[in-house]
């Protein structure tokens, strides 16, 4: 089981191409500051801007780069069945420890229709899979009854929770138990589902602040709740900065600004909004970043 602050990757690009060399240099950061595993190629990843070739060639460069110090897992889903479970075996042929699979989006398919989806693509491969639940971008939630059945699937180990419900999150862990993982797709409620029984988060504000996030999660695997409780606040000004726009455009911008990697995005995202960017700024010099 996949447990901590595992971050989910941004992809840097210069000049309209993917900025290899930054991807190595972000894998050494991340792996300094004690981040127990990386995602390349999700949400926060601009996987959707990503041909075939850039996804595989960005799981590659992160596999290479980590080399078996942290975990890797993948960014492998598709609302297309078919391309999810061809994404999903070049992964794992690639050495990741496992992947992370969107729900169908688009499609809007029943219920039945995602745990098919799922089990399609479990049936295909034998690496860990994560099932993420963000009906914000997909226009469908995975109701807690379909979690358990796919929870019933061996190599179906979690879930990345973002529905932004805790009602959500009490239903699955009651129905799946320690059957499935759950890991907070919310970095603000990383502390509240932990507490509940969840097992760590997969985190975009990890990319600007790693260490913090997985002292975070370190504190509440050890039921240190008050520790947890005291780095959750804390954290709570950079997260709603690095959330006051479409996700990844304000991390790219902070990493930016800390030297980390360029700012540049693939359309249809855009640069930050000047006061945004301001903000920003601000708040990342109070934590002592910039």
């Amino acid at each position: 089981m996949f447990t901590g602050s595992i971050t989910a990757l941004v992809t840097p690009f210069r000049d309209g191409e993917v900025d290899y060399a930054s991807i190595e240099a972000l894998v050494e950061f991340q792996i300094e500051q004690g981040t127990h595993a990386l995602m390349p190629c999700g949400s926060t990843g601009e996987s959707a801007t990503l041909d075939h070739a850039e996804h595989q060639a960005v799981i590659d460069a992160v596999v290479r780069a980590a080399r078996q110090r942290v975990r890797v897992i993948a960014g492998t889903g598709s609302n297309s069945t078919r391309e999810a479970m061809d994404l999903t075996r070049a992964a794992e042929e690639s050495g990741v420890d496992g992947a992370l699979l969107i729900s169908p989006y688009y499609n809007k398919p029943t219920q039945e229709g995602i745990y098919r989806h799922y089990r399609a693509v479990a049936e295909h491969v034998g690496i860990p899979l994560i099932v993420y639940n963000i009906p914000g971008r997909t226009a469908s939630k995975i109701e807690p009854e379909t979690l358990a059945r796919l929870a019933e699937i061996n190599n179906v180990v979690g879930v990345k929770e973002a529905t932004g419900s805790v009602d959500q999150a009490l239903d699955v862990i009651r129905l799946c138990g320690d059957s499935l993982a759950v890991y907070s797709g919310e970095d603000s409620l990383v502390y509240s589902l932990m507490t509940l029984g969840g097992k760590g988060v997969i985190t975009t504000t990890g990319n600007v602040a790693p260490r913090a996030m997985a002292d975070l999660t370190e504190a509440c695997l050890r039921e240190d709740w008050v520790t947890g409780r005291r780095i959750q606040f804390d954290l709570l000004p950079l997260i709603r900065c690095l959330f006051s726009e479409t996700n990844p455009i304000p991390v790219k911008a902070a990493l930016a600004l800390m030297g980390k990697c360029g700012a540049e995005l693939r359309l249809p995202l855009t640069a930050m909004a000047e006061s945004n960017l301001e903000r920003l700024e601000d708040v990342l010099a109070e934590y002592g970043f910039v």
